[in-house]
């Protein structure tokens, strides 16, 4: 294995190793993230091509949900079919330039999905004031509210791999990983990475949580709105549409925050416990997104009978 230039980030390929300890299992881990991926894209293609075709869903609302399954489609595709070649093929090697892109991509779209949940959020909040509903969610808003999105995820996350082309990487090109997370591959630099590693920790635990308060207190107003209905089925089934909702963000943020938060305090956590948790992030919510936005709604389920 030829040595790597330390004066400079070398153009030579990087090893993915995968989840370590489990490597004996990579054939039957597979299986599951190719049955998620295969679902996500059909689930959120469909919800495009639904919404597009049928302009009784030209709605505030559906744009939010087409602009979640373009988020939902890039992030799963950036990473789960790169990840499936190295557990059924044993294609380890990636390039440096491939290695930064599929990094660029994972964590701007982590957080454009989250600034998107955020989005609904208000959004919903916002159908509970019927009489204001459509002065509040006009076109320009929801056009304004994609871009600030769009701008946080460019201004915060464009310099991941900007900060990583700067740093010499001369230690080994073996990624204990099973795609181009940042950690991991600043991990590789022969100099002190401190401050870099700070800089996107604490961007990362920032972001990631204030999105998570922000969207659990819009659905605390969401709920108070539907138990005020005067139907009693509608307060009922309250918790139910809400609850569905609140799993896949739960599982969007609990599992991103248990990676985030382990690179800084569970350094005694094992590292296949780590990994394995830190692959559902972009695994699990473009699976049933699509199911508990967009197959329980019913003017989605009208339009594809």
């Amino acid at each position: 294995m030829p040595p790597l230039n330390t004066s400079r980030p070398s153009p030579a390929t990087f090893l993915l190793m995968g989840i370590p300890g489990l490597e004996h299992l990579h054939v039957w881990i597979g299986i599951p993230f190719c049955s998620t991926y295969v679902v996500a894209q059909v689930g959120n293609v469909t919800i495009l091509a639904v919404v597009r075709a049928e302009r009784s869903l030209h709605e505030p609302m559906f744009f939010f949900l087409c602009m979640l399954s373009i988020t939902d489609l890039v992030l799963s595709t950036s990473t789960l079919p790169r990840m499936l070649c190295l557990f059924w093929l044993g294609a380890h090697d990636i390039a440096f330039d491939a290695c930064l892109t599929q990094m660029f991509f994972i964590h701007s779209f982590t957080a454009m999905e989250s600034g998107f949940f955020l989005a609904m959020a208000i959004g919903f909040v916002a159908i509970g004031h019927p009489l204001r509903h459509s002065t509040i969610l006009t076109h320009a808003c929801i056009t304004i509210m994609g871009i600030i999105v769009v701008i946080r995820w460019v201004a915060f996350f464009s310099p991941h791999p900007i900060l990583l082309k700067q740093l010499p990487c001369c230690r080994t090109r073996i990624i204990a990983h099973t795609y181009c997370e940042f950690m991991a591959v600043v991990k590789l630099a022969c100099m002190d990475t401190g401050a870099t590693k700070s800089y996107i920790l604490s961007m990362a635990s920032v972001i990631g949580p204030c999105d998570a308060v922000l969207v659990a207190i819009s659905y605390a107003f969401i709920l108070r709105s539907e138990f005020r209905l005067p139907s009693q089925e509608a307060s009922f089934k309250a918790p139910g549409t809400c609850g569905s909702h609140v799993c896949v963000i739960l599982v969007f943020y609990s599992t991103a925050g248990f990676s985030i938060f382990t690179h800084r305090f569970g350094k005694h956590i094992p590292a296949h416990i780590h990994i394995f948790i830190a692959n559902m992030y972009f695994s699990v919510p473009p699976f049933l997104n699509p199911i508990m936005y967009g197959v329980r709604t019913k003017k989605i389920k009208g339009a594809c009978s």
